[in-house]
């Protein structure tokens, strides 16, 4: 362990000893501490608040899926974290954490929309057989909606070019004014443009403070936010409680 910790830069030992000592909060969208933090397994009230506040619909998760998907194996390397859950109305949700913005490019996020998307598909195409009578009731009305959800600490060049707008949630439309729903939704966030928008800004809703929450380490800011919104710091205390055991 001294072996490991002397192979890091100065810089990286800094972090690291203020963080276990408390001199600094925790940087939530770290891998390890964000999947403690957010594991649905262990607390699904909390990723389901998060969703809530995001999608403006109560959210309640009926399942964590297995990140088996079709993706390429290098894909792994380009994601913080990964997290795929099924909420109750039987719709996917996809958070992605993303620290390198160049690297999540729209091409690759339609890629990720289509392979759940897919998933889904192979999911309702199962639970149509019914296991007696072999009989297929399957239709294309029961598959759900997919939301695709990108975190982005430093955000792309594209969403740089819209500096007065932190978060950007897209809508298929048609330019004969067809309504049609396509199934698949993205919402990106862009935290890095949140800070600079919300600078010296009270935080007045919910939505606001998970950003807060997923983009400071600062401990004033900190006892700030779980002063306002209390409900946040039961999760500070999941991240104390990895500082102190690590």
């Amino acid at each position: 362990m001294q072996q490991l910790f002397e192979s890091w830069t100065v810089l990286q030992q800094k972090e690291f000893l203020d963080f276990c000592s408390g001199a600094r909060g925790i940087k939530v969208l770290y891998d390890s501490f964000f999947k403690e933090v957010m594991n649905p397994e262990y607390d699904p009230a909390r990723l389901e608040s998060f969703l809530t506040a995001l999608l403006n619909r109560k959210v309640r998760i009926k399942e964590v899926l297995p990140n088996d998907s079709t993706r390429l194996s290098d894909e792994s390397s380009l994601l913080i974290t990964d997290i795929i859950v099924e909420l109750e109305d039987g719709s996917l949700a996809n958070i992605e954490v993303q620290k390198i913005g160049y690297a999540f490019p729209g091409a690759r996020c339609a890629c990720y929309s289509s392979d759940m998307l897919l998933r889904q598909y192979k999911r309702v195409r199962q639970r149509s057989i019914d296991p007696v009578t072999g009989r297929d009731t399957f239709s294309y009305r029961n598959i759900s909606k997919v939301y695709l959800i990108v975190l982005y600490e430093k955000s792309p060049d594209e969403l740089k070019k819209c500096p007065d707008h932190w978060i950007h949630r897209s809508k298929v439309s048609f330019d004969s004014g067809l309504s049609m729903d396509l199934l698949q939704d993205y919402i990106f966030i862009s935290l890095d443009i949140f800070r600079s928008k919300m600078h010296n800004k009270k935080v007045t809703t919910l939505l606001e403070a998970w950003m807060i929450f997923l983009s400071i380490d600062d401990p004033d800011e900190i006892i700030q936010l779980i002063t306002s919104f209390p409900q946040f710091k039961p999760m500070y205390e999941t991240l104390y409680q990895m500082c102190r055991n690590v």
